[in-house]
C-alpha cells in the first residue's frame, strides 16, 4: 500500500464563521525595533521580522545570514542531535537567488531569504526524507511537499532537515534523543514531542524559522519545552501533500518560532488550497497585528491555572507547582495590563481520553505494512508504549469502536462549538491543559508562547481560537508577547 494513499475519508471540522470569509489583505508586520548587531553572529535569536527588514532594506544579505546559520547548525547540531541532514548546496543556491532579486528590486515579501529548518517529515526531492526512523533513513522522495514549494516560492531559504521522533512520536530518532538547549545534559525528557527538532534548532538560534506538525501536541509540547511561540493552525488549513501521515483525520501542520508574528508571516506562506489534500479549506489568513484585544470575548480555564486537583508527592513537586502558580498568576495579571478582559470559563464535560485510540488506530493502519513484514523491529523504542507495540495492538480494534469513536468526536466538535460561539479566544497552561487532547481532536488553532521559567525550565501559556480563526489567538499571544520579556531570552549556548 502506497504510504501517500489516504483512506476514502475526509473529517472537516466546523466552517469558519462568515465574518472570516473577506479577502485576503496584504500580509504585513506591526511596528518593527531593529536590533543593533556589529557582526551577522549577533543575529542568531533576531526574530523574522526584524530578519526581514534587515533583508529587504539590504543591511545584511540572505547570503551572510545563511553562512552563519549554517555553521551554527553545524557547531551545536550534533550536541543537541537537532540535526539529520544539512542542505547547505541548496541553501547557498537559494540565499544567491534571493540577494540577486531583492538588488534587482525584486521583494518577495517577509520570508524572502530567510533561512528556515523543516521537520523531517515534509518531502524534499533529491534529499533524503526519514522520518526519524530506522527503515526510512534513506528514503528520498521524488518530489517536494506543498509546505516546501509554497516556503520556496516566497523565497525562504531551506538551511536543514530537522528531526522528529521516529514515525512522530516522541524525541527520540534513530540518531538519538533531541536534547533541549535550555537543559542540553537532559537526555530523558530531550526537547519533547515529535517536533523535537524543530524546536530545538529555533530556541537555540540555528534558523530563523522552522515547520513541525502536531498530531496530539507535537507543535505545542516541544515549543512549550523549548521556549519557542508554536502555531498549530485549524486541521484542514495547510495541505499535509508530501508529508507524512500519521493520523490522517488529525495531522496538522504550523510553525514553530522565536516570535508570535513570525507565526504569523509562515502561516500566511503556507496555508491554503493547493487541490491535492482535499481537506483543505479556503477561508482567508488576514493577519492585522494592531487590533486592540479589550474588545475580544476571552475566556480562561482557571483552575487549569491554579493547579486544582494535583497534589505533590513529595518537596520537590511542592516547589514546582508554587513556581508553576506564581508564574501563571504574573503571566495572567500581564495579560489583563495588556487589555485582556479575562472570565473563567470551564471545557465541556466530555470524556475525550476515550478518544484517543482514534489516533493510534490510524498510524497503525498507516505503518501496517512495516508492522507485517518485521521492519517495525527496527525502531530504536521498543517498549510498551511505543509504535511497534501500538501498531499491533491496534490491529485488535474493532472498526466498529473506530466509527463509534468518530461519530462521538461529532459530538465534542458540537460541544466546543457552542463553548467557542461565546468566546474568540480561551487561555490555558501549555502543555499540560486538558484543551491539548480536546481541540486536536475538535481541529482548532492555538498558538502557545513562553511565560516564565520552573527549575530554569521554559513555562508557557497557550491561546486557542475558533475554526480558521487563527488571528484571534495571534493577536492576544502578541499582546501578551509585547507586554513581557520572556520571548527575548535565550539559552546560553556554551556547551559546544
Amino acid at each position: 500500500m502506497p504510504l501517500d494513499t489516504e483512506p476514502a475519508i475526509a473529517f472537516h471540522p466546523a466552517r469558519a464563521r462568515k465574518e472570516l470569509y473577506t479577502a485576503k489583505n496584504k500580509f504585513r508586520f506591526g511596528k518593527v525595533e531593529l536590533p543593533a548587531f556589529k557582526s551577522v553572529d549577533e543575529l542568531a535569536f533576531a526574530t523574522v521580522p526584524q530578519l526581514a527588514e534587515l533583508i529587504r532594506t539590504r543591511k545584511i544579505t540572505s547570503t551572510d545570514l545563511t553562512k552563519m546559520y549554517l555553521a551554527r547548525l553545524k557547531r551545536f547540531g550534533p550536541k543537541l542531535l537537532c540535526v539529520v541532514t544539512l542542505t547547505e548546496e541548496l541553501a547557498l543556491k537559494q540565499s544567491a537567488a534571493a540577494d540577486a532579486e531583492i538588488k534587482r528590486g525584486k521583494y518577495r515579501g517577509p520570508l524572502h531569504g530567510i533561512p528556515w529548518g523543516a521537520k523531517d517529515l515534509f518531502a524534499t526531492k533529491g534529499i533524503k526524507t526519514t522520518w526519524g526512523a530506522e527503515p526510512y533513513r534513506d528514503q528520498v522522495i521524488d518530489y517536494d511537499s506543498t509546505v516546501v514549494e509554497r516556503l520556496d516560492a516566497a523565497g525562504a531559504v531551506l538551511v536543514a532537515k530537522l528531526p522528529m521522533g521516529a514515525l512522530a512520536q516522541g524525541p527520540r530518532w534513530f540518531g538519538g534523543v533531541t536534547g533541549n538547549p535550555w537543559v542540553p545534559d537532559d537526555a530523558q525528557q530531550g526537547s519533547s514531542g515529535s517536533s523535537a527538532g524543530p524546536a530545538s534548532a529555533t530556541a537555540a538560534g540555528l534558523v530563523g524559522f522552522s515547520i513541525g506538525t502536531e498530531t496530539l501536541g507535537s507543535i505545542i509540547s516541544p515549543s512549550s519545552t523549548c521556549g519557542c511561540a508554536g502555531l498549530r493552525p485549524t486541521y484542514g488549513r495547510v495541505s499535509r501533500y508530501g508529508a507524512m501521515g500519521l493520523s490522517w483525520t488529525m495531522d496538522k501542520i504550523g510553525p514553530i518560532c522565536r516570535g508570535v508574528e513570525d507565526c504569523a508571516a509562515a502561516l500566511s506562506a503556507i496555508y491554503g488550497p493547493d487541490g491535492k489534500d482535499i481537506t483543505v479549506g479556503d477561508a482567508p489568513f488576514n493577519w492585522n497585528p494592531d487590533v486592540n484585544i479589550s474588545g475580544l470575548r476571552i475566556g480562561y480555564l482557571k483552575a487549569e491555572f491554579e493547579g486544582t486537583g494535583f497534589t505533590p508527592n513529595n518537596e520537590q513537586q511542592r516547589q514546582q507547582q508554587e513556581q508553576r502558580r506564581v508564574a501563571y498568576k504574573a503571566a495572567i495579571e500581564a495579560l489583563e495590563k495588556a487589555g485582556a478582559k479575562l472570565t473563567p470559563i470551564e471545557l465541556p464535560r466530555f470524556s475525550a481520553g476515550s478518544l484517543r485510540f482514534i489516533l493510534t488506530a490510524e498510524a497503525a493502519a498507516a505503518f501496517d505494512d512495516i508492522t507485517r513484514d518485521g521492519r517495525v523491529n527496527q525502531l530504536s523504542g521498543q517498549n510498551q508504549g511505543d509504535w511497534p507495540n501500538s501498531f499491533r495492538t491496534s490491529r485488535f480494534i474493532p472498526a466498529v469502536e473506530y466509527i463509534r469513536a468518530q461519530r462521538a468526536r461529532t459530538l465534542l466538535m458540537h460541544e466546543m462549538e457552542k463553548l467557542m460561539s461565546q468566546w474568540d479566544v480561551f487561555v490555558s497552561p501549555a502543555p499540560g491543559s486538558a484543551s491539548l487532547l480536546v481541540t486536536n481532536l475538535t481541529g482548532h488553532p492555538a498558538i502557545c508562547v513562553p511565560c516564565g521559567f520552573v527549575n530554569d525550565r521554559p513555562l508557557a501559556i497557550m491561546f486557542t481560537g475558533g475554526v480558521y480563526d487563527e488571528v484571534a489567538p495571534l493577536r492576544v499571544a502578541l499582546a501578551f508577547e509585547r507586554a513581557t520579556k520572556w520571548h527575548t531570552m535565550h539559552p546560553k549556548m556554551d556547551f559546544a
